[in-house]
C-alpha cells in the first residue's frame, strides 16, 4: 500500500540523489497504475502520484518549490543541509 510517507521516502531518495528522476517517475507510474493507496487519502495520494509520473515531460519537469509543495501536502516540512565535497 502507498503512503504519504512511503512517497515523502521516495522523494527524498530523489532528492538527496540516491535514485535517478527516471526511477521516480517509473516508481510514481507503477503505483498510480496498481492503484493501491492508503484509503484515508486516495484522491490526494494519486494527485502527488500524478505529478510526479509526468515529472520526466520537460514541459512539467520537478523543481525544488514542487518537490517542497509535495512533501507539504505529505505534512512534512522540508529543510536543507550542506557539506563540503570532498
Amino acid at each position: 500500500m502507498i503512503t504519504k510517507q512511503i512517497i515523502a521516502q521516495q522523494l527524498l531518495k530523489y532528492l538527496n540523489h540516491q535514485i535517478t528522476l527516471p526511477v521516480l517517475v517509473d516508481w510514481a507510474e507503477n503505483a498510480i497504475m496498481q492503484g493501491n493507496v492508503e484509503p484515508a487519502e486516495p484522491g490526494t495520494l494519486m494527485q502527488i502520484l500524478g505529478r510526479i509520473g509526468a515529472a520526466d515531460v520537460k514541459e512539467f519537469g520537478l523543481l525544488w518549490e514542487d518537490c517542497n509543495s509535495i512533501m507539504h501536502q505529505l505534512g512534512y516540512d522540508m529543510k536543507v543541509d550542506a557539506k563540503l565535497a570532498a
